[in-house]
């Protein structure tokens, strides 16, 4: 027999594998000859027949088209199709039996109605076929059989079984989807003579997506006789619409030609179909091959087919969502008591969580990484850090929530060289450079498929006069699957879900907790008001950042053994806790220092091998001044801190060179810086929050605040001139703030009122 597409796809063009993923098999324009198709207007007539109408009915097509169904078909079988109609809500198969003597030669049919874009089509089949008879007892000692299986590969031996028993194929299989839609046959029950299929995996290619659509809305599909020739319709294109009829619910659609050859070379010679579908996605398939000839089995027995693999597609949602819920449940309580000893543990949270033991167990993960504050953190099995950051590139999404891959190399081929450690991930984030990934390593497996996967790929290759069809051979053929982690189920990515949430939330509790800690520690040192200095006006001011987290500013003022006063400003970077403590102390070596009557210079120098030495990581800026307030001279060093402004009678602004590295650097001297301040003149002392202005270049930053600390009067209020300075300067400020001004008051004749020299620069 030869096959060619144009005989079984009247309705459109001929197709081969370059096409049959396109092909359009909802409306073949044609039916299998077993039995009849009509299709009626909204006035019950005929506007749409099979073109067997004049063998199946005796009568001619002419004598039929634009008739009442009751004259084609009878008063009885009309009233049947009108009750059908009117009880249909869902638009899909309504199936009765009814007595239609002399129809398709035979004392009664089985009739299935259901709707199609305005139409109800009607189909007609002969009563009786292949199968034992079906009764209530029988079908419900079948779902006895099914419901007393204890795993899902039992059920669906049993399945197998019990639709080869039912149906009498010789070769009925349970077929089951992988996350591609290649197959895999799972179970089988066959004649002993025939090879078993059992284990064999198939393409995704072997059945395409419209045809798994298909599968999703009618649950059973016959080829009693692959050898048919398609019956078509007249006319092909619905009159109403121009388009053929849609026949996505039809029992007798006629098939894709590519499948009758693709059955055809596998010496199927009649086949049967029935979807299992869980949670609204096709799971498989319980296919069911002959191999001796037609074989029509009878609507009731396909009816009985379906409703077994209807329960049998319950109970598989049953189990899954039960052995789900079950892994879940016991990742979800690991995952509680994770989280509490990560919140009882005082360590970093990050650094806790990683080291956890199960950690890797929450997920079934062979290794784990975590990359926080510029800082990675790993535990288990982990590629190097340049591929971790790639992987978390590829897999993060935007809202940070649970993504997944179990084959990354489909993402970026390079990642095959890691593989052994990272074939596969999890990534959760909380932000572009936060994330905690799992990681799997590959899974090498065998694979057994029936027949040449790469069929397609190998005939397009081969050029241009190679007909594209369906494989021939079948054959075992033995692939090994290489750059594949075990596939990572749902409730894992919950988990993860779950993790990112309650992690986040424990870091927001910390948060507070430190804030509180912090600000205790930042009111017992740092001062609320400034002190009283003879002969000077003193302000300072501290605001914490936008986000209300406290950060590392601070200032002192503090008397010295030789009369003068100790002027400081300084800024630990970071924020919290850590922040406050390394503030603390950094401020208490700088007295300590400054009291041993060491310079301002030699005071700093020692503060940064202090910091080096004590306080590792961290940094610190600081601005030191000595001021002598009976003749208005100033002793100052900085080490990498904002200089200092002074402001003069004629509004001229000045700033002593740039001093010694921050604190923490542990390289370069520092040096002293004198002025002297005549009554009435000032100099600001201010942390980087005055200048670094979201949107505003530095450079242009500090050329505001000096045109502007020039422009605005000094002999008001100090508070007036802070203001005015604070709004002159443009952007906006998110970092904490901290500015201190002195103000020299000497009266006018005070032997300290003489006029400034020259700024000077001193060793120290």
């Amino acid at each position: 027999m030869t096959l060619t597409p144009a005989d079984h796809t009247p309705a459109y063009e001929s197709v081969d594998l370059t096409t049959c993923d396109r092909e359009p098999i909802h409306v073949p324009g044609a039916i299998q000859p077993h039995g009849l198709l009509l299709a009626l207007d909204a006035d019950e007539r005929v506007q749409v027949m099979s073109a067997n109408v004049p063998t199946m009915l005796g009568v001619a097509a002419s004598e039929v088209r634009g008739r009442p169904v009751h004259e084609v078909l009878g008063t009885e079988t009309a009233a049947v199709v009108r009750r059908a109609v009117a009880d249909e809500e869902a638009f899909v198969a309504h199936r009765v039996t009814v007595p239609c003597p002399g129809i398709l030669g035979r004392s009664a049919v089985d009739l299935v109605v259901h709707l199609s874009a305005g139409r109800v089509v009607i189909e007609l089949e002969p009563v009786g076929g292949a199968g034992q008879a079906v009764s209530y007892r029988t079908a419900r000692m079948a779902v006895g059989r099914l419901t007393q299986t204890r795993s899902i590969t039992e059920l669906s031996d049993q399945l197998a079984t019990e639709i080869r028993d039912l149906t009498g194929f010789d070769r009925v299989m349970v077929y089951r989807f992988d996350a591609l839609w290649n197959g895999e046959v799972v179970a089988e029950a066959r004649r002993p003579d025939l090879n078993s299929f059992r284990g064999l995996h198939y393409p995704a290619t072997d059945i395409p997506a419209q045809a798994r659509r298909l599968y999703t809305v009618n649950w059973t599909r016959l080829i009693a006789d692959i050898g048919y020739t398609p019956v078509p319709l007249d006319p092909v294109l619905d009159p109403s619409t121009g388009a053929p009829l849609d026949l996505s619910h039809s029992a007798l659609r006629s098939v894709s030609p590519i499948h009758v050859e693709y059955l055809t070379n596998m010496g199927v010679t009649a086949s049967m179909s029935v979807s299992m579908i869980t949670e609204g996605r096709l799971w498989g398939l319980v296919a069911c091959h002959h191999y001796s000839g037609p074989h029509h089995v009878s609507f009731d027995v396909r009816s009985a087919a379906e409703f077994l693999g209807q329960t049998a597609s319950q109970l598989i949602d049953d189990r899954q969502r039960a052995d789900s819920r079950d892994a879940e449940l016991r990742a979800t309580n690991e995952l509680s008591a994770l989280v509490t000893r990560v919140g009882s543990d005082r360590g970093p949270v990050h650094d806790v969580l990683i080291d956890d033991p199960t950690v890797l167990e929450l997920v079934g993960a062979g290794g784990a990484a975590i990359w926080v504050n510029d800082r990675l953190l790993t535990a288990g099995n982990v590629p190097p850090r340049a591929v971790l950051h790639r992987v978390a590139e590829l897999l993060r999404s935007p809202e940070g929530t649970a993504t997944a891959s179990d084959h990354l190399v489909d993402l970026d081929p390079a990642l095959s060289e890691h593989s052994d450690s990272a074939a596969g991930a999890l990534v959760i984030s909380n932000s572009a450079d936060r994330w905690m990934m799992w990681l799997r390593p590959a899974q090498v497996h065998v694979v057994d498929w029936g027949g040449d996967p790469r069929n397609k790929e190998i005939a397009a290759a081969e050029g241009p006069d190679v007909r594209l069809s369906p494989r021939k051979s079948f054959a075992r053929w033995r692939e090994v699957v290489r750059d594949h982690s075990l596939p990572w189920e749902t409730w894992q990515l919950d988990v993860a879900n779950q993790l990112r949430s309650r992690i986040s939330h424990e870091l927001v509790r910390r948060s507070r907790e430190h804030m509180a800690i912090a600000e205790s520690l930042q009111r017992t040192l740092v001062l609320d008001d400034a002190p009283e200095v003879e002969g000077f006006d003193l302000l300072a001011r501290y605001r914490p950042a936008a986000d209300i987290q406290l950060g590392g500013d601070w200032w002192d003022v503090f008397d010295l053994p030789d009369g003068r006063v100790g002027v400081t400003v300084g800024d630990v970077a970071g924020h919290g806790v850590i922040a406050a403590t390394a503030m603390a102390q950094v401020r208490t070596s700088l007295r300590a220092y400054a009291l041993d009557g060491y310079s301002p210079a030699q005071t700093l120098d020692r503060l940064d091998r202090f910091v080096a030495e004590m306080l590792p990581g961290q940094t610190a800026t600081v601005v030191f001044a000595v001021v002598d307030p009976a003749t208005g001279e100033v002793e100052l060093a900085n080490a990498g801190h904002p200089p200092p402004l002074v402001v003069r009678h004629d509004g001229t602004t000045s700033e002593p060179p740039a001093g010694r590295p921050l604190l923490g650097a542990d390289v370069g001297a520092a040096r002293t810086d004198r002025l002297r301040l005549a009554p009435g003149e000032l100099m600001l002392m201010y942390t980087d929050g005055l200048v670094e202005r979201r949107g505003v270049l530095l450079d242009d930053s500090f050329d505001q605040l000096r045109s502007s600390a020039a422009r605005i009067a000094i002999d008001g209020p100090l508070s007036d001139w802070i203001d005015g300075l604070l709004a002159a300067v443009p952007g906006t400020m998110d970092d904490d703030l901290t500015v201190v001004v002195l103000r020299r008051t000497a009266p006018p004749g005070h032997p300290s009122a003489s006029p400034a020299p020259s700024d000077t620069m001193d060793a120290p």
